[in-house]
């Protein structure tokens, strides 16, 4: 069952949003978490790409309304993201829209025939190579020999 607030959360999250240039794709109220979390999708209201900017920005218009109309009494975290895609990257759609977002990348060795896998941070994808940055050295990877590449969370290193 939803959380009571999540209407008059949504109802909010959008007239900012409308307000700012974006749509709200999803709220939701992470009651489980200490301190709770109130996670906010959206999109460019022209359909265009949400970036990390677009997302910080928002952030704190939201965060200014939210606290404005105090309809979260408690301690709470304010979370905004776009939908994504899938952990898979695809078409260049998405290599675009991920661009120096860390992936492992499968490949097979042309070498050996042996299946590897690289992390690093995406540069690009071009008709030659799927590109990334590794420990700040550009390593470039046959695109006919990946197999898959896929989005990761950032490890320390």
């Amino acid at each position: 069952m939803p959380h009571p607030l999540i209407p008059d959360l949504e109802r909010l999250a959008s007239q900012v949003a409308a307000d700012a240039g974006f749509q709200v794709c999803g709220v939701q109220l992470l009651t489980h978490r200490i301190p709770m979390t109130l996670l906010v999708q959206l999109r460019l209201a022209d359909g265009g790409d949400v970036s990390l900017d677009n997302c910080a920005s928002f952030s704190g218009v939201l965060g200014e309304a939210l606290e404005a109309a105090a309809l979260i009494e408690d301690a709470y975290v304010l979370e905004i993201s776009s939908p994504g895609i899938a952990e898979t990257l695809n078409d260049d759609r998405d290599f675009r829209s991920f661009r120096g977002f860390p992936v492992c990348v499968r490949y097979r060795d042309s070498k050996t025939g042996v299946e590897a896998e690289r992390e690093g941070l995406l540069l690009e994808r071009t008709d030659d190579s799927v590109q990334i940055n590794v420990r700040g050295r550009t390593v470039r990877l046959p695109r006919a020999d990946v197999i898959a590449v896929r989005l990761t969370t950032p490890t320390e290193g």
